[in-house]
Protein backbone atom coordinates (compact mmCIF):
# COMPACT_ATOMS: atom_id res chain seq x y z
CA UNK A 1 0.00 0.00 0.00
CA UNK A 2 0.80 3.41 -0.80
CA UNK A 3 1.47 4.87 3.05
CA UNK A 4 2.38 8.19 4.37
CA UNK A 5 3.84 8.52 7.63
CA UNK A 6 4.08 12.13 9.86
CA UNK A 7 6.24 11.80 12.60
CA UNK A 8 9.55 10.10 12.84
CA UNK A 9 10.55 10.41 16.39
CA UNK A 10 11.16 7.34 18.58
CA UNK A 11 8.13 5.68 17.96
CA UNK A 12 7.70 6.95 14.41
CA UNK A 13 10.95 6.07 13.34
CA UNK A 14 10.68 2.40 14.89
CA UNK A 15 7.29 2.26 13.11
CA UNK A 16 8.72 3.44 9.60
CA UNK A 17 11.29 0.58 9.57
CA UNK A 18 8.76 -2.33 10.29
CA UNK A 19 6.25 -0.19 7.69
CA UNK A 20 8.73 -0.11 4.61
CA UNK A 21 10.26 -3.41 5.38
CA UNK A 22 7.08 -5.45 4.86
CA UNK A 23 7.31 -3.84 1.31
CA UNK A 24 4.83 -1.02 1.32
CA UNK A 25 5.71 2.26 -0.27
CA UNK A 26 6.73 4.77 2.10
CA UNK A 27 6.67 8.64 2.50
CA UNK A 28 7.20 10.53 5.56
CA UNK A 29 7.26 13.73 6.78
CA UNK A 30 9.14 15.31 9.96
CA UNK A 31 9.39 18.94 11.26
CA UNK A 32 13.47 18.22 11.65
CA UNK A 33 14.01 16.39 8.40
CA UNK A 34 17.22 15.01 9.35
CA UNK A 35 15.19 12.58 11.75
CA UNK A 36 13.16 11.10 8.44
CA UNK A 37 16.22 11.47 6.06
CA UNK A 38 17.85 8.68 8.88
CA UNK A 39 15.13 6.56 8.15
CA UNK A 40 15.26 7.02 4.30
CA UNK A 41 18.53 5.62 4.29
CA UNK A 42 18.57 2.49 6.07
CA UNK A 43 14.95 1.89 4.77
CA UNK A 44 14.56 2.86 1.12
CA UNK A 45 11.59 5.29 1.90
CA UNK A 46 10.71 8.77 0.47
CA UNK A 47 10.97 11.79 2.50
CA UNK A 48 8.57 14.19 1.71
CA UNK A 49 9.38 18.41 2.06
CA UNK A 50 5.53 18.88 3.90
CA UNK A 51 3.26 17.07 5.45
CA UNK A 52 0.87 17.74 2.51
CA UNK A 53 2.80 16.88 -0.03
CA UNK A 54 3.41 13.21 2.11
CA UNK A 55 -0.34 12.63 1.81
CA UNK A 56 -1.02 13.29 -1.38
CA UNK A 57 -0.96 9.87 -2.75
CA UNK A 58 -0.90 7.75 0.13
CA UNK A 59 -4.06 5.54 0.60
CA UNK A 60 -3.03 5.02 4.56
CA UNK A 61 -1.48 8.08 6.67
CA UNK A 62 -0.25 7.27 10.37
CA UNK A 63 0.52 10.55 11.90
CA UNK A 64 3.35 10.17 15.45
CA UNK A 65 3.50 13.16 16.64
CA UNK A 66 4.29 14.27 20.50
CA UNK A 67 1.25 16.61 21.85
CA UNK A 68 -2.18 17.79 20.96
CA UNK A 69 -0.08 21.53 19.30
CA UNK A 70 1.35 19.60 17.25
CA UNK A 71 -1.47 17.50 15.88
CA UNK A 72 -3.39 20.12 15.04
CA UNK A 73 -0.95 22.40 13.57
CA UNK A 74 -0.09 19.37 11.15
CA UNK A 75 -3.41 18.92 9.94
CA UNK A 76 -4.38 22.59 9.87
CA UNK A 77 -1.22 24.46 8.42
CA UNK A 78 -1.26 25.49 4.89
CA UNK A 79 0.91 22.95 3.97
CA UNK A 80 -0.68 20.44 6.23
CA UNK A 81 -2.10 17.07 6.25
CA UNK A 82 -5.65 17.79 5.62
CA UNK A 83 -4.92 19.84 1.92
CA UNK A 84 -2.67 16.65 0.63
CA UNK A 85 -5.51 14.46 1.82
CA UNK A 86 -7.13 12.02 -1.11
CA UNK A 87 -10.58 10.89 -1.28
CA UNK A 88 -11.21 7.41 0.66
CA UNK A 89 -7.67 7.71 2.60
CA UNK A 90 -7.64 6.18 5.89
CA UNK A 91 -5.53 8.49 8.45
CA UNK A 92 -4.63 6.99 11.48
CA UNK A 93 -4.13 8.93 14.93
CA UNK A 94 -1.37 7.18 16.85
CA UNK A 95 -0.44 10.28 18.66
CA UNK A 96 -1.51 10.18 22.63
CA UNK A 97 -4.10 13.68 22.71
CA UNK A 98 -7.01 14.08 23.88
CA UNK A 99 -10.24 12.37 22.85
CA UNK A 100 -11.24 16.15 22.45
CA UNK A 101 -8.79 17.03 19.69
CA UNK A 102 -9.16 13.69 17.75
CA UNK A 103 -13.66 14.44 18.12
CA UNK A 104 -12.77 17.72 16.07
CA UNK A 105 -10.25 17.13 13.56
CA UNK A 106 -12.42 14.38 12.24
CA UNK A 107 -14.70 15.91 10.14
CA UNK A 108 -12.15 17.94 8.88
CA UNK A 109 -10.92 15.23 7.46
CA UNK A 110 -14.33 13.71 6.11
CA UNK A 111 -14.77 16.88 4.29
CA UNK A 112 -12.22 15.40 2.28
CA UNK A 113 -13.76 12.31 2.11
CA UNK A 114 -11.08 10.46 3.52
CA UNK A 115 -11.65 8.74 7.04
CA UNK A 116 -9.85 9.83 10.85
CA UNK A 117 -9.77 6.94 13.23
CA UNK A 118 -7.67 6.84 16.66
CA UNK A 119 -5.31 4.41 16.42
CA UNK A 120 -3.13 4.88 19.66
CA UNK A 121 -0.97 2.33 20.62
CA UNK A 122 0.54 0.72 23.84
CA UNK A 123 3.94 -0.43 24.35
CA UNK A 124 7.86 0.71 23.47
CA UNK A 125 10.12 0.91 20.76
CA UNK A 126 11.25 -2.32 21.39
CA UNK A 127 7.59 -3.54 21.13
CA UNK A 128 7.71 -1.81 18.00
CA UNK A 129 10.76 -3.48 16.04
CA UNK A 130 9.39 -7.07 17.40
CA UNK A 131 5.99 -6.29 15.97
CA UNK A 132 4.44 -6.98 19.06
CA UNK A 133 2.68 -3.38 19.93
CA UNK A 134 -0.85 -3.48 21.04
CA UNK A 135 -3.15 -0.86 19.21
CA UNK A 136 -6.58 1.14 20.67
CA UNK A 137 -8.98 2.13 18.14
CA UNK A 138 -12.21 4.34 17.68
CA UNK A 139 -14.11 4.71 14.43
CA UNK A 140 -15.16 3.62 11.27
CA UNK A 141 -14.85 -0.19 11.22
CA UNK A 142 -14.55 -0.29 7.34
CA UNK A 143 -12.01 2.24 7.48
CA UNK A 144 -9.76 0.16 10.18
CA UNK A 145 -10.49 -2.98 8.16
CA UNK A 146 -8.49 -0.90 4.86
CA UNK A 147 -5.55 0.33 7.46
CA UNK A 148 -5.20 -3.41 9.17
CA UNK A 149 -2.65 -4.36 6.69
CA UNK A 150 -0.28 -1.42 7.78
CA UNK A 151 -0.81 -1.64 11.42
CA UNK A 152 -0.19 -5.25 11.43
CA UNK A 153 3.66 -4.66 10.20
CA UNK A 154 4.12 -3.70 13.87
CA UNK A 155 1.35 -4.51 15.92
CA UNK A 156 0.09 -7.92 17.27
CA UNK A 157 -3.28 -6.71 19.05
CA UNK A 158 -5.82 -4.56 17.45
CA UNK A 159 -9.30 -3.70 19.61
CA UNK A 160 -11.98 -1.63 18.11
CA UNK A 161 -13.55 0.30 20.93
CA UNK A 162 -15.97 2.29 18.97
CA UNK A 163 -16.39 5.44 17.73
CA UNK A 164 -13.79 7.83 17.09
CA UNK A 165 -12.51 9.31 20.65
CA UNK A 166 -13.17 5.63 22.31
CA UNK A 167 -9.29 4.72 21.13
CA UNK A 168 -7.84 8.00 22.61
CA UNK A 169 -9.73 7.40 25.98
CA UNK A 170 -8.54 3.93 25.81
CA UNK A 171 -4.35 5.43 25.76
CA UNK A 172 -4.92 7.29 28.45
CA UNK A 173 -6.18 4.46 30.85
CA UNK A 174 -3.75 2.67 29.81
CA UNK A 175 -0.99 5.16 30.43
CA UNK A 176 -2.84 5.88 34.26
CA UNK A 177 -1.49 2.54 34.56
CA UNK A 178 1.72 2.35 32.86
CA UNK A 179 2.92 5.90 35.08
CA UNK A 180 1.59 4.47 38.16
CA UNK A 181 3.25 1.20 37.55
CA UNK A 182 6.69 3.01 36.73
CA UNK A 183 6.61 5.08 39.66
CA UNK A 184 5.81 1.81 41.99
CA UNK A 185 8.72 -0.17 40.64
CA UNK A 186 11.16 2.84 41.13
CA UNK A 187 9.66 3.13 45.18
CA UNK A 188 10.31 -0.50 45.75
CA UNK A 189 13.59 -0.55 43.82
CA UNK A 190 14.91 2.31 45.70
CA UNK A 191 13.73 1.09 49.10
CA UNK A 192 15.11 -2.20 48.76
CA UNK A 193 18.59 -0.85 47.90
CA UNK A 194 18.24 1.69 50.41
CA UNK A 195 17.72 -1.32 53.15
CA UNK A 196 21.05 -3.23 52.03
CA UNK A 197 19.29 -5.33 49.11
CA UNK A 198 21.24 -5.92 45.52
CA UNK A 199 19.65 -3.39 42.97
CA UNK A 200 19.82 -7.08 39.92
CA UNK A 201 18.79 -9.71 42.78
CA UNK A 202 15.67 -7.41 43.82
CA UNK A 203 14.36 -6.83 40.15
CA UNK A 204 14.80 -10.67 39.01
CA UNK A 205 12.28 -11.17 42.04
CA UNK A 206 10.08 -8.52 40.48
CA UNK A 207 10.19 -10.79 37.38
CA UNK A 208 9.65 -13.74 38.36
CA UNK A 209 7.00 -12.91 40.79
CA UNK A 210 3.18 -11.53 40.90
CA UNK A 211 4.19 -7.78 39.59
CA UNK A 212 6.37 -9.36 36.89
CA UNK A 213 4.64 -7.25 34.22
CA UNK A 214 5.79 -6.79 30.84
CA UNK A 215 6.47 -3.69 31.52
CA UNK A 216 9.21 -4.62 34.45
CA UNK A 217 10.21 -7.09 31.66
CA UNK A 218 11.28 -4.97 28.79
CA UNK A 219 12.37 -1.98 31.24
CA UNK A 220 14.78 -3.85 33.27
CA UNK A 221 17.90 -2.63 31.47
CA UNK A 222 16.81 1.06 32.08
CA UNK A 223 16.00 0.34 35.52
CA UNK A 224 19.25 -1.48 35.92
CA UNK A 225 21.05 0.96 34.84
CA UNK A 226 20.13 4.38 34.61
CA UNK A 227 21.29 7.13 32.27
CA UNK A 228 23.20 4.21 30.15
CA UNK A 229 19.55 3.14 27.83
CA UNK A 230 18.66 5.44 25.20
CA UNK A 231 15.52 7.06 26.10
CA UNK A 232 12.56 5.61 25.02
CA UNK A 233 9.35 7.77 26.61
CA UNK A 234 11.07 10.97 28.47
CA UNK A 235 9.53 12.29 31.45
CA UNK A 236 8.15 15.18 29.90
CA UNK A 237 6.30 13.37 27.69
CA UNK A 238 4.69 11.26 30.76
CA UNK A 239 4.09 14.57 32.79
CA UNK A 240 2.23 15.73 29.49
CA UNK A 241 -0.08 12.19 29.65
CA UNK A 242 -0.85 13.01 33.28
CA UNK A 243 -2.08 16.56 32.60
CA UNK A 244 -4.31 14.56 29.64
CA UNK A 245 -5.17 11.33 32.36
CA UNK A 246 -6.29 14.21 35.26
CA UNK A 247 -8.16 16.24 32.91
CA UNK A 248 -10.42 13.18 31.69
CA UNK A 249 -10.53 12.28 35.26
CA UNK A 250 -12.02 15.40 36.09
CA UNK A 251 -14.55 15.26 33.23
CA UNK A 252 -15.98 12.38 34.40
CA UNK A 253 -15.29 12.47 37.96
CA UNK A 254 -12.79 9.79 38.34
CA UNK A 255 -11.01 9.52 41.19
CA UNK A 256 -7.21 8.75 40.79
CA UNK A 257 -5.57 8.93 44.18
CA UNK A 258 -2.39 7.35 42.68
CA UNK A 259 -2.50 8.74 39.75
CA UNK A 260 -2.61 11.97 41.51
CA UNK A 261 0.37 11.01 43.38
CA UNK A 262 2.98 9.49 40.84
CA UNK A 263 1.65 13.01 39.00
CA UNK A 264 3.37 14.95 41.50
CA UNK A 265 6.58 12.63 41.51
CA UNK A 266 7.01 13.60 38.26
CA UNK A 267 6.48 17.33 38.09
CA UNK A 268 8.63 17.01 41.22
CA UNK A 269 11.59 15.50 39.12
CA UNK A 270 10.71 17.81 36.17
CA UNK A 271 11.69 20.70 38.54
CA UNK A 272 14.69 18.67 39.10
CA UNK A 273 15.57 19.02 35.41
CA UNK A 274 14.54 15.84 34.55
CA UNK A 275 12.24 15.91 31.80
CA UNK A 276 14.57 14.65 28.97
CA UNK A 277 15.23 11.70 30.80
CA UNK A 278 13.68 8.12 30.36
CA UNK A 279 10.41 7.50 32.81
CA UNK A 280 12.37 4.99 34.55
CA UNK A 281 14.76 7.62 35.95
CA UNK A 282 11.93 7.75 38.14
CA UNK A 283 13.48 5.88 40.05
CA UNK A 284 17.05 8.06 39.82
CA UNK A 285 15.05 10.73 41.32
CA UNK A 286 14.06 8.91 44.17
CA UNK A 287 17.49 7.85 45.06
CA UNK A 288 18.28 11.53 45.03
CA UNK A 289 15.19 12.64 47.00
Amino acid sequence: MRVALIGTGRMGSAMGARIAGAGHELRMFNRTRSRAEDVARSTGAQVADTARDAAASAEICLVSLADDAAVTATYLADDGLIGGMQPGAVVCELSTVAPATVRGLSPLVAQKGATLIDTPVSGSVSVVESGTLTVMVGGDQAALDRARPVLETFAKSIFHLGDVGAGAIMKLVVNSLVHSLNVAVSEALVLAEKAGLDRETVYDIFEAGAAGAPYVKYKRAAFLQPGEIPVAFSLSLVAKDQELIHDLAQQTGARMDQGEASRQIVAEALEAQMGERDISEVAEFLRRS
